[in-house]
């Protein structure tokens, strides 16, 4: 992202919009924040070219997918594991939606999503097969308290 590049409040006010529902027009984008839509469109432009929005995505139910188990998995790697490696080993498994390095014990944090208990299993223990990976610590998310921003 450009330093120099300052968002006003009409910046702010557009991604706000587009945040809720990336598939707005830019006309009503306009309405609602006080511009015309070429000029939503020119600054949504900027916005795109300067790294503040990175893309565009649909929200997706993934009980509908037939994905209805959410976990968080802890991973525990040997040594010093870099980032670098613990991205290209969570990469090789789909049912891993999200990974992050984290502070404390753990080297990272994955989110995974399988379609039931025993696909669980066989990811977990597909993960703890990766020879760099020592060991892992599950919790089974119950129920979403606040949902995503979608």
């Amino acid at each position: 992202m450009d330093d120099s590049l300052r968002l006003d409040g009409l910046d702010r006010r557009i991604v706000a919009r587009l945040e809720r529902n990336a598939r707005s027009s830019f006309a009503t984008i306009g309405a609602e924040v006080g511009l015309s839509a070429p000029a939503v469109k020119r600054r949504v432009d900027r916005l795109v070219e300067s790294g503040v929005i990175t893309g565009f995505h649909a929200a997706l139910d993934p009980r509908a997918l037939g994905h209805g188990v959410e976990v968080f998995v802890e991973l525990y790697c040997s040594g010093r594991t870099s980032a670098v490696e613990i991205a290209r080993i969570v990469s090789r498994h789909t049912e891993v939606q999200e990974a992050y390095t984290v502070t404390g014990d753990a080297n990272a944090l994955l989110r995974v999503r399988t379609t039931d208990t025993a696909h669980l299993e066989r990811t977990l223990e597909n993960l703890r097969s990766e020879p760099a990976v020592l060991q892992t610590k599950s919790s089974v998310v119950l129920s979403r308290l606040i949902p995503p921003a979608d």
